[in-house]
């Protein structure tokens, strides 16, 4: 009789060990896809971002120009871009923002208004003839970057004080992406370059955190 209790005892807890089991590989997968999804997203995102700022010369035309000064193709192409990497940029800062249970909810509205501002600049023409769409294009460009700036770089810096791995990483990234940017700027005007060097490597860094901070995820939940 006693034997028969323990044998139950034992098969009982091997059950709950296969469940808990079970839970941990379920949530290692559930991971894997996620970061998989995102990794997708973020590579599309940065080859449509090279393919469509060199339909023209990046170094003459911006972005606005090669979507509103030759082809209807280009004018499709250029919303497109725009919401398709808003999209892209939204979905994996906000996941980001989960993974690392970053809960200040201002920094999520604002990733939200800068996607939403991106595509009212794509959407709204740049012509000389339409002054009014021209000032609403530029407007909500400058809008885009601003919240963007605003949802993303208190939630980098708060990463750098609390990762110190990632904290000279997060300091060059800073460096490179708006130094280069404004360097850009300072040489060939408003440009595409400027364009495909700033959007270029912040999808690069956003690349580079979603490996590093899904990995960290990765392994902890398959030692704990």
């Amino acid at each position: 009789m006693q034997n028969s209790h323990i044998s139950q005892k034992q098969d009982c807890n091997t059950k709950l060990e296969n469940q808990q089991l079970n839970r941990i590989l379920l949530s290692l997968r559930q991971e894997r896809i996620k970061r998989t999804m995102i990794m997708s997203l973020l590579v599309s995102a940065l080859l449509l971002t090279i393919f469509f700022g060199t339909i023209e010369n990046p170094f003459q035309y911006t972005f606005s120009k090669i979507g509103n000064r030759f082809t209807v193709t280009n004018r499709i192409l250029f919303i497109v871009w725009a919401a398709y990497t808003g999209f892209s940029i939204q979905t994996s800062v906000l996941i980001l923002f989960q993974l690392e249970c970053y809960d200040k909810k201002r920094q999520y509205i604002f990733i939200h208004i800068a996607t939403v501002f991106l595509i009212i600049s794509a959407l709204s023409p740049s012509l000389d003839q339409l002054v009014f769409w021209t000032k609403i294009h530029l407007l909500s460009g400058g809008l885009f970057a601003l919240f963007l700036s605003l949802g993303f770089t208190p939630f980098i810096l708060w990463l750098a004080q609390n990762n110190p791995i990632l904290k000279k990483t997060i300091y060059i990234w800073l460096t490179i992406t708006w130094g280069g940017g404004i360097t850009w700027y300072f040489l060939l005007g408003n440009t595409g370059m400027f364009e495909i060097w700033f959007f270029g490597f912040f999808i690069l860094f956003l690349l580079y955190l979603s490996l590093h901070l899904f990995e960290k995820v990765i392994i902890s939940q398959s030692i704990n």
